[in-house]
């Protein structure tokens, strides 16, 4: 399975690209006048450390120096390796010219929503399967 999302928001849409590798998944994120690699996340589940009754995962994180693409990486590869009990790798590329707080957190917002539709499509499609 591979497919493509992306946000449909106002401003600071982001987009994705989902490839399924045996278990695992690879997912591409960018957006913006330059998208680009900037960082990469691994992902591996284990049981929460809090409550092991709890899925949970740990990242590792590359990043290029003077990128902030790491924050959006890590959350990302946590988030579906967890909730859909794989390994993930997950890169992000997004720049967005003279962008301002505001915009900084709408990118987050809308990275967020492209992390929920990842993990619907991938889950949709195995309880079709």
């Amino acid at each position: 399975m591979e497919y493509r999302v992306k946000t449909d928001k106002e401003a600071y849409n982001l987009e994705a690209f989902v490839k399924e590798i045996g278990k695992d998944f690879l997912v591409a994120i960018w957006g913006g006048e330059r998208p680009h690699i900037g960082a990469v996340a691994v992902a591996q589940p284990r049981p929460s450390l809090k409550d092991e009754s709890l899925q949970s995962a740990t990242a590792s994180v590359f990043c290029y120096p003077g990128h902030k693409d790491d924050i959006i990486a890590k959350e990302a590869a946590e988030k579906i390796s967890s909730e859909l009990n794989t390994n993930v790798t997950v890169t992000v590329g997004i720049h967005f010219n003279d962008i301002n707080e505001a915009g900084i957190k709408a990118v987050i917002e809308n990275s967020r929503q492209l992390i929920n539709m990842i993990i619907e499509r991938i889950t949709t499609k195995e309880v079709k399967s």
